[in-house]
Formats: structure tokens, sequence, C-alpha cells
């Protein structure tokens, strides 16, 4: 079924106040699939009994983020389940079953009719009687869908990015305001924010462990991510979503879809700073073929502050070059060395000697995605849902600013991120012909 995505965010993200902006999409809402009566949110007090989930997007991230949301309180059922593709939900379904073994003929409940695919499976999820969302598919997607979860009355875990553009980016925060109007939980999947060790890092320095922060750098240089190669039966849509990875309408590029981990982390370390603006070198040096859409594989960005302060990150997929993950941190009084897949939690003053190490176990960084789970779950039991949505739009919009300043040549300020009026995501979604976009040339392509 073809899906008018545009009407829906230009209505999310309108200048009306964070639930009234959602309650303009009514129409659109419209429950047309629902399976169970509806189910009053028990907000502002403990939530009692069973926590009915459904699960947006059924690849690798959406079903690790079922299982841990099952095993984040005791009683939780995975209840429905919805991506574009069938096959997807499939192998979603057997592979949660396999890892709750014996507990998943009590935890797991996702009849033939409460099994949803298309474009709007995402609608027919929310319709089924659930009481969280976890929205974990495409991430030019979670605009539209985190706006109906809210607007719905659920509680939502949503995966990073947020949004892959300006206007998506609009419509979250007006769904994170509406989400905090209605006491509703809206946890976004910044793992390390949930990391044991890098809490305890990043609380040393933001106590004074070297002073006033003067810079930083973060870095993810990894490899090139997997590609499928065309089959015959695929049209042009569906060949660009089995390879999403590969084109920035659906993914951001990976800048955004990916290194907005480590960019989030600099904002952490900045203390959640809104930067002015930015600039970003970027490039496509090693890519070809169709199966590589049109994304960069390299990009440079410089974030200024208003204070006079920069901030940097770097971030590649090039297979064959060398790989790094760490966020290092300059302050007036020492620097910082922090990565948490090592892990390395070190603290050292301007003569090289250690000043502070913390601790942890390279497990601890499988250990957050559960974690974050676990505290989301906590909260919605307790009646006082955390909400980190506005702080995390922030981070994901600093992400396409770059990408933007990477594409067109240009400095880009934050109200220029913020308020851009270029759309990514096509209008109407939906399965047929779909011309791969051009690669961007940078002091060519235009802002938009």
């Amino acid at each position: 079924m073809p899906l008018d995505r545009r009407s829906f965010v230009k209505a999310a993200a309108s200048a009306l106040p964070g639930a009234a902006a959602l309650s303009a999409l009514a129409p659109i809402l419209a429950a047309r699939h629902a399976l169970a009566a509806p189910r009053e949110q028990q907000t502002g007090t403990p939530f009692k009994g069973t926590i009915r989930i459904g699960l947006i997007g059924c690849g690798g991230r959406g079903s690790g983020a079922a299982v841990q949301a099952l095993r984040a309180d005791p009683d939780t059922k995975l209840v429905a389940m919805g991506d574009v593709f069938a096959d997807r939900l499939d192998t979603s379904l057997a592979g949660i079953t396999e890892e709750l073994a014996d507990q998943a003929p009590a935890r797991v409940d996702v009849p033939a009719e409460r099994r949803f695919t298309g474009f709007d499976s995402y609608q027919k999820v929310i319709d089924a009687g659930v009481d969280v969302v976890l929205i974990c598919g495409y991430p030019a997607f979670r605009p539209m869908q985190l706006a109906a979860a809210i607007a719905a009355g659920k509680h939502v875990f949503a995966e990073k990015p947020l949004a892959v553009d300006g206007p998506g980016i609009r419509s979250v925060l007006a769904s994170a305001k509406a989400a905090k109007e209605k006491n509703l939980a809206l946890l976004v999947g910044f793992c390390w924010r949930h990391n044991p060790g890098m809490k305890a890092a990043y609380q040393h320095l933001h106590s004074g462990g070297i002073g006033s922060v003067t810079n930083v750098h973060t870095t993810y240089l990894t490899s090139t991510l997997s590609k499928r190669p065309r089959k015959p039966e695929w049209s042009d849509m569906e060949f660009q979503m089995r390879n999403w990875w590969h084109f920035t309408w659906i993914s951001g590029d990976h800048i955004v879809e990916q290194a907005v981990h480590s960019i989030d982390r600099l904002a952490w370390a900045m203390n959640d700073a809104i930067p002015t603006k930015v600039i970003c070198l970027g490039g496509r040096a090693a890519r070809s073929g169709p199966e590589h859409g049109n994304v960069f594989d390299h990009f440079a960005a410089t974030f200024e502050y208003a204070d006079g302060r920069r901030a940097h990150h770097t971030t590649r997929q090039i297979d064959g070059c060398p790989s790094d993950n760490t966020d290092y941190i300059e302050g007036a009084q020492g620097r910082a060395t922090i990565n948490g897949w090592a892990p390395t939690y070190e603290f050292r003053d301007h003569a090289g000697s250690v000043t502070w190490k913390g601790t942890g176990t390279p497990e601890e960084a499988s250990q957050m995605y559960q974690l974050e789970h676990d505290e989301l779950f906590r909260s919605i039991r307790a009646g006082a849902p955390i909400n980190d949505g506005e702080r995390s739009a922030n981070s994901c919009l600093m992400a396409i600013m770059a990408r933007m300043a990477a594409y067109t040549g240009q400095t880009i300020s934050w109200e220029q991120a913020l308020n851009s009026k270029e759309e990514l995501v096509p209008a109407t979604l939906a399965f047929g012909p779909m011309p791969t976009p051009e690669v961007a040339i940078p002091g060519k392509t235009k802002f938009i």
C-alpha cells in the first residue's frame, strides 16, 4: 500500500504546540486494523500488569531490542510486529523465539493476525493494543512512526538516528514535546550514555577532571557495511531499501546513521551545548557500483560554539584502513582518552601523568543495550517515564548539519539545518521505479 509521508511529516512539524501538532494528525492516524479495545495508559501512576510490546522494524537491531525489552521487566510480552518486508519479520520472530528459549511461549504472543507487512505496518502495530512501541526500522521513516505512536498514547523506544533531514527533526521535536505533555516515555538508542564505565568517565570529566573542556575530537573509523546484489524481482525501491545503508534518503549517510553515536558523545563532552555552525569536508574515494548508492565514505567536521570553542569529528567507512572509535578530550588541566570498547577511561595532566583511570570490562559494551531498556521499563513501571527526545534530536541534527556542510561545501548554521526545507524521503512510499539520487558534489550541490 502506498503511503503519503509528506503530509504526515508536515503536520507533525507544524508550528503548533507539541500536543496540538500531533492532534492535527488525527485523520491520518485513524485506526484501520484495531485488534484490541483501546487500553487506558497508566501514566503518572505505577504501571501494573503486563506491559504489551509492539515491534516496528524487524532487522537485527529490532530483534535485539525486542529481546532486551522482554528481559527488562518480568511481566512484558511481545504481541505485535511490523516490517515492510515479510521475510525480515519471519526471520526476526524466529530469532526472538529461539533467544527466549523456554520463556518464549509465555513472553512471545504474535499470531499471524498481529504480524503486519507493508509501508503502513507501523500503524497496524500501534493499533494492536500495545503499551510500548519499539521503533527500530529504517531511519527515514522514524519521524512519522514516532509521531503516530505518541499521538496514540504509547511509550516509545526509538533507535538512532531519529531522522535524516531538517523536516524530520522538526517532527521529532514536536513529538518529544508532546510525549512530555502526555507523560509518555521516549528513550532514544544512544546506548553509550547507559554504559557504566562511560558514564563514570563523563561524570569525572564534568566534575573538573581535566578542568574546563577546551577541545573535543571523536572518531568513528571503520570498514564498509555489507551490500546486497540486486535480484531480478526487486523494484528500484526494494533494491535501495535492501541496501539502505548506502542511500542518503533512507539512512542519512553513515555520519548520521552510524557515526552519530560518536557525535552524541562529542555533544556529551560539551555538556550538550548547541553548536552555532559547522564546516565539514567529505567525499567518496573508495565506493563504486550500484549497491553503494550515493553516500560518501568519509567526513571530517568542525563544530563551532558561541564561546569560541571548536569540537571535531572524523568518520570513515573504507576497507583496509585502521579502525578507531575513541573520544579525545582536551582540558585546561589535562587530557582524557575515552574508548568504551577497549575499554579505556584515562585522564592525564599536561605532564603525561595519569590522574584518574576508570574501570570497566569489554562485556559492558554489549550490556549497555540491555541497560538502556532496563532504565526505560523501570521508569514506565514507576509512573515516571523518562524522555531524552529533545537532547537526542539535537545530537541527530548535529550529524545532519555536518552532512549538509560536506555535501554542499558550505558552512551551515544550526538555524539553517533546523529550518531546512530539504525533504530527502519520497513524498509517496511505494514499490516501483526510483532513480538512484546523484552523489553530492561540494561547491555544486545546493543547500535547500
